[in-house]
């Protein structure tokens, strides 16, 4: 079986993940209940999806129980990763959305193959920059493309 591919999450994925059931994630819930994928977060962006959950959220605010209860299931499915202290990384793009950094910082951090989102600044970064990334920048529905071929390979 092959290494398992990395991926990051952004925070509006991990909301459709955790919270709104999307259909565009449960292909990628399965592969990683298969061992297909791992997923990672560090420090920043679980604090962010903290403080993200305590927004209302669609037409509903998430009780205390169900915010913690998202968190604990994010802690569960992903791994922990943090920067390398010390080690020196070629500049990775910058992102127009300046919050959206911190997701580019954590794929290359976790040598992510995918950082998945919908985010349009994201994506638009994904078009003009990957060379310089080292990973690609995708849609859930483009990742589960990509983890089709992968496996097809």
């Amino acid at each position: 079986m092959a290494a398992p591919l990395r991926l990051v999450l952004d925070t509006n994925a991990w909301l459709d993940w955790l919270v709104f059931g999307d259909t565009q994630i449960a292909p990628l819930r399965a592969a990683h209940a298969a061992g297909e994928i791992e997923i990672y977060i560090d420090a920043t962006c679980t604090e962010e999806l903290r403080r993200v959950l305590n927004y209302k959220l669609g037409k509903r605010v998430l009780d205390t129980a169900t915010q913690e209860a998202a968190l604990a299931e994010c802690r569960r499915i992903a791994l922990p990763c943090e920067p390398d202290a010390g080690v020196t990384h070629a500049a990775l793009p910058l992102c127009r959305d300046k919050d959206d950094q911190k997701f580019l910082e954590l794929a290359r951090a976790a040598r992510a193959d995918y950082l998945v989102t919908k985010d349009r600044d994201l994506l638009e970064l994904a078009r003009r920059k990957y060379a310089q990334t080292g990973f690609r920048i995708l849609t859930p529905l483009a990742c589960v493309a990509a983890l089709a071929q992968q496996a097809a390979a």
